[in-house]
């Protein structure tokens, strides 16, 4: 009777510590670095983090610099210690013109190095696209140096049972878009959702995951127009890869103890 009652208690104090610890979960802190040509960088800092937030126990910061100019070394990567403080950094930024080949490198080897994860979204692959160096390729997971025209894509989901993808529909078109061509796939690189290009005749990858180094990535090319991305499925495939990245995500596609949404 003694040896059942000391089982439950040890039980009891189990879940007691569990549901303690999860609650008592640091929220993640994500840094967004934005800015640069072509979007509307301070709306959808506002989405990403709003919608995010509202699905797991994260907080943003925001670094919006370069304003329009795709040629700007932005003065958030000059300091060298730049990703020390987050858990995550999510790059949605566009400086295309950008060749500096240590500048460069230096920003991809910070993941690579110290194993800072990353989420990468829609003009992220064509940033320092023409920079004789493929260490910020290697971190994306992806290479592309154009686009198609301006519509509406239908994502297939290619991955149905990974826990990025758990609710994503087998088909689902996006009220806007505009479809990055994938010239080459990195080896690291898992496929989970491809659309198909009218211009090009052929399917393109817009949903994957990566590994650089020590760090997780995670990496999307949906994302121009503000429509798509205040979409509930962008914005709950966009927390799950956030949270996989940063591995806090359940094999089911739940967040772990502590990482789910704030309990209002």
């Amino acid at each position: 009777m003694k040896s059942s009652l000391l089982r439950v208690t040890i039980l009891l104090s189990v879940f007691a510590l569990g549901q303690l610890t999860a609650s008592a979960a640091k929220p993640l802190r994500a840094l967004i670095i934005t800015g640069g040509c072509c979007h509307d960088y301070g709306n959808q800092s506002g989405i990403i983090s709003k919608g995010v937030s509202a699905r797991a126990n994260i907080t943003f910061d925001v670094k919006y610099q370069g304003g329009t100019n795709r040629n700007i070394k932005i003065p958030v990567y000059e300091n060298k210690d730049w990703a020390k403080a987050y858990d995550i950094i999510i790059h949605n930024e566009c400086f295309g013109g950008v060749t500096d080949v240590e500048w460069v490198e230096k920003i991809a080897k910070t993941h690579r190095d110290t194993g800072i994860p990353a989420a990468v979204i829609h003009c992220s692959m064509h940033s320092y696209r023409n920079a004789k160096t493929d260490e910020w390729r290697k971190l994306l997971g992806v290479s592309s140096y154009s686009h198609e025209g301006h519509r509406a894509v239908t994502v297939e989901n290619l991955e149905p049972k990974h826990p990025i993808m758990k609710t994503f529909p087998a088909k689902w078109e996006t009220p806007k878009g505009e479809l990055y061509k994938i010239e080459k796939i990195w080896p690291n690189t898992k496929q989970l959702g491809q659309a198909y290009g009218k211009d090009t005749k052929k399917n393109h990858l817009c949903i994957w995951t990566n590994t650089y180094g020590k760090a997780r990535v995670f990496g999307t090319t949906i994302g121009h127009h503000n429509e798509t991305m205040q979409q509930d499925v962008y914005l709950d495939f966009l927390t799950r890869g956030i949270l996989w990245a940063c591995n806090q995500l359940t094999a089911k596609g739940d967040p772990k103890p502590g990482y789910g949404p704030k309990k209002k």
